[in-house]
């Protein structure tokens, strides 16, 4: 059969790139319903059960539990708090996320060295309690749409920090955090890489931490995961409640607004 030039280049796109995007949209498919599969039984819901403990338990020299922590919504107050935070707290003059606000109260409330929690290693001691404490607090707001705060100046200068930091470039492999979140339509593997510039929607980005990682059956915060960023762009650590991780909360947070959050989620 004879064919004209258009259907022969119809046809030379179809068997190439044609066949290439069938194959990603069927390891899209797949990929989606394998993370459809891993929701049911989340092991999340253990470290939710640890964490309702460890807030009501008298811990520490001063044998105090964590029931009159202020995480921004009035001592004691739980619900509804993580999904406006990062912000601006005027007890320490500083703004400060989830898990940095818990270690002002761990330490002031129950006479924890915060210094010494802050230089422990993820996943080990007083780490492990405090992703159990976010996880728990996150879950309390589930479903709950983005809110963060923008009316402090300190909320302000902090967000503007975190999107310089987002775009900075450095490192033996010249990364920045924009090199793998900075536009639309971008993977690793068989990995989404949501643009995290605007709102990537519900659950992809900053609305879906903390995190269960089945690829290595361990529960992280949003600590974690961004100076985990840091360690994949070869930098050092920026360190556990660091100005650096919290302005990146900002700007993320922000740029979440309206989102809802489904955190305790779970990743690959």
């Amino acid at each position: 059969m004879r064919m004209t030039k258009p259907l022969v280049i119809a046809a030379l796109i179809f068997s190439t790139g044609g066949g290439a995007w069938a194959q990603k949209s069927a390891a899209v498919q797949s990929i989606e319903e394998y993370r459809a599969m891993l929701q049911d039984g989340n092991p999340s819901e253990l470290f939710e059960a640890k964490g309702e403990g460890l807030w009501t338990q008298k811990r520490g020299p001063k044998n105090a539990s964590l029931e009159k922590c202020d995480l921004g919504k009035g001592p004691g107050v739980y619900k509804g708090v993580f999904v406006e935070l990062p912000k601006y707290f005027a007890d320490t003059g500083r703004v400060q996320d989830l898990e940095s606000r818990l270690l002002t109260c761990m330490e002031t409330l129950q006479g924890l060295d915060a210094a010494a929690i802050a230089k422990t290693p993820f996943g080990r001691g007083e780490q492990n309690n405090m992703t159990a404490l976010a996880t728990w607090i996150a879950a309390e707001s589930k479903g709950m749409k983005f809110n963060l705060s923008q009316s402090h100046v300190q909320e302000k200068v902090f967000y503007q920090v975190g999107k310089r930091l987002f775009f900075q470039r450095g490192g033996p492999h010249d990364f920045s955090c924009a090199s793998c979140h900075g536009e639309d339509n971008k993977r690793i593997r068989l990995q989404d890489l949501p643009n995290l510039t605007k709102n990537p929607g519900d659950g992809v980005g900053f609305a879906a931490w903390p995190a269960y990682r089945v690829s290595n059956g361990q529960m992280w915060g949003m600590q974690q995961r961004l100076n985990d960023c840091y360690r994949q762009q070869r930098f050092p650590y920026p360190g556990f409640g660091s100005d650096a991780t919290i302005a990146l909360g900002v700007y993320l947070g922000v740029n979440s607004q309206g989102s809802t959050s489904v955190a305790p989620a779970i990743k690959r």
